[in-house]
């Protein structure tokens, strides 16, 4: 039955190696549950509703993307969006939650019509190799620098913005040893590489202690009842936005640029890794996933929580094997299951997945080797897309400064006619939209 849902045999992977992506998608994006419920506190919010709100989000993103394309991406609420959800538009602008979650919904329902319309597709298609390949290695690049930064191997510093930390720290020690040892299980090709080296790294840290207190903390439960969401659940004030659009106007569309290209840009990064792009370079079911991606929206908005999107941690899933949606159905399961035991998942520590995110951002810079280094004009958009990504935090600036930088070069060399119309229009989109930040 499983064969017949996913094509396993078709794809070369058994229901043994999707659950371990599965599992190793999980392991990697865990951090939400935490994560997601701190951030959008400070907007008034109630935490222990949103913690189990951002477990059912991210559940139900996950069953979407595999159901409508069968793929081995996971979606939760995203990283960046809850910031804007919570700093920007409620303590910004001076929004209600409410209001917030409204305009969350409203950004849905618009790329659900885009993505139905196939907008969003020729959208993501209309991106030049060089541009595509930027995002693979910049998403590569900045997973792995927060991998790094997380633990403290690369820190903040007023001269040179960042520095090296402490190597000779435990926590340091731990995680290069962590790195070595994703590397070789690799090189050897164990199933689960990453997964073992997660759980072998949060096993160690519980024998090494620092200031007194070990890497990895031993919970006070092994069990605990989700929160009821009540609160949070079609709480969003649905007609705000229709009533005062104009003065919400700049925020809603700084939301949907936002939300626009960050999936775009992972949906795209993924699936090259991922081998699930066509001999052209394009994205099969781009369009569903697309479509997956907005419903999750729609649906998280009316639980209680900020957009909810594609996840790069997916790429750790898609390293460790994963090819199929049941790789995505395992990780819904498994936050579904995290309602129940959220202190042995909030257990493993930033040590023990720093590694694994290193390694998915060295698997992802491998697609520097399809650059045609020949072309500068296809290079230089490429190098200022990978190196924007990590250096402003967001997928959006570094597609839209590589794609403008594109489209000057073939501008100023006589080259015009070959790029479609659909990239001017999405560079002057972007050239509005920096001209207006």
């Amino acid at each position: 039955m499983l064969d017949r849902c996913f094509k396993l045999k078709e794809n070369g992977v058994t229901v043994k190696s999707e659950a371990l992506a599965g599992l190793t998608t999980f392991a990697a994006m865990a951090y939400i549950l935490a994560v997601n419920p701190a951030i959008l506190s400070n907007a008034g919010m109630p935490v222990p509703a949103l913690i189990t709100v951002t477990a059912l989000a991210a559940a139900i993103g996950c069953f979407l993307m595999a159901a409508l394309t069968n793929f081995p991406i996971a979606q939760a609420p995203g990283m960046g969006t809850n910031s804007y959800f919570a700093f920007v538009i409620c303590i910004g602008a001076g929004l209600s939650w409410q209001t917030a979650l409204s305009l969350t919904f409203w950004n849905g329902v618009l790329f659900l019509l885009l993505s139905v319309t196939g907008l969003r597709k020729r959208l993501a298609e209309a991106l030049p190799n060089g541009i595509k390949v930027g995002i693979q290695c910049g998403i590569g690049f900045f997973i792995a620098f927060l991998g790094l930064k997380s633990v403290g191997i690369v820190v903040g510093n007023d001269a040179t913005l960042v520095t090296i930390g402490d190597l000779k720290s435990p926590v340091s020690l731990l995680v290069l040893g962590g790195v070595a040892l994703m590397t070789f299980l690799t090189l050897k090709r164990v199933a689960g590489a990453l997964l073992i080296t997660i759980l072998s790294v949060t096993l160690v840290g519980l024998f090494i202690t620092i200031n007194g207190e070990a890497i990895t903390t031993v919970p006070d439960g092994l069990f605990s009842l989700p929160s009821g969401i009540g609160e949070t659940f079609f709480k969003l004030d649905l007609l705000y936005p229709l009533t005062h659009f104009t003065e919400i106007a700049d925020v809603l569309l700084t939301l949907l640029i936002l939300d626009l290209f960050d999936s775009i840009g992972t949906l795209v990064g993924l699936s090259r890794r991922a081998k699930l792009v066509n001999a052209d370079g394009s994205m099969p079911k781009m369009g569903r996933a697309l479509t997956a991606d907005s419903i999750a929206t729609i649906t998280g908005a009316l639980l209680g929580t900020s957009t909810t999107t594609s996840y790069i941690e997916s790429a750790a899933g898609i390293e460790s094997g994963g090819r199929t949606g049941l790789t995505s159905v395992t990780t819904g399961i498994c936050f579904l299951i995290a309602l129940f035991l959220t202190p042995i998942i909030l257990v493993v520590p930033a040590a023990a997945t720093a590694p694994a995110l290193v390694m998915v951002g060295i698997f992802m810079a491998q697609g520097l080797k399809e650059l045609n280094f020949d072309d500068l004009g296809e290079v230089a958009p490429a190098f200022i897309t990978m190196l924007m990504i990590p250096l402003t935090f967001s997928i959006t600036e570094g597609i839209g400064l590589g794609l403008t930088l594109f489209t000057v070069i073939m501008l100023l060399s006589g080259r015009a006619r070959s790029v479609p119309l659909l990239s001017h229009i999405i560079t002057l989109v972007f050239i509005i939209y920096y001209a207006f930040k």
